[in-house]
């Protein structure tokens, strides 16, 4: 049984963001921040929707957790994201000093990590791999359906 406390516990409920964009036809990526084991933000890709590059799952999310501490500091938080952040995104939380990163897949072409240097904050915490099959099953299905359309 999952704690409800658990890394998988809460990239579940980040997965069933992804669901949501992917149905919503925006690229599968969920998010959410969590803070003393509470949800306090959650996101999903709206970059379609809003008409904006900039509308990641982690952006959106770090934005609507920033608002509801009332800082621009998210370093007692702890970001779940289904997908492996962006260069941009990973950036971002580098600002915020954000204190845990949880990911599910990695991606390969476009994650920050793939410019060989650690762009996050020195103090960032870094899980990889939290319900990664899952994770990488929705973008790879979601893909292969866009292709197939």
């Amino acid at each position: 049984m999952l704690s409800v406390h658990s890394d998988e516990h809460f990239m579940k409920q980040a997965l069933l963001l992804a669901k949501q964009a992917a149905d919503e036809g925006e690229v599968p990526v969920g998010a959410i921040v969590v803070a003393e084991n509470r949800i306090i933000a959650k996101a999903y890709n709206q970059t379609e929707r809003l008409n904006d590059a900039t509308a990641h799952a982690e952006m959106l999310a770090i934005t609507a957790a920033e608002n509801y501490l009332g800082t621009k500091y998210l370093n007692e938080c702890t970001l779940y994201v289904t997908l492996e952040p962006c260069v941009m995104c990973g950036g971002a939380l580098y600002w915020t000093q954000l204190g845990k990163l949880v990911y599910g897949a990695k991606d390969e072409s476009r994650g920050y990590s793939g410019n060989g240097t650690s762009i996050l904050h020195p103090k960032t915490k870094v899980i990889e791999g939290v319900l990664d099959d899952e994770c990488s099953m929705l973008v790879i299905d979601f893909f292969k359906k866009l292709r197939n359309s």
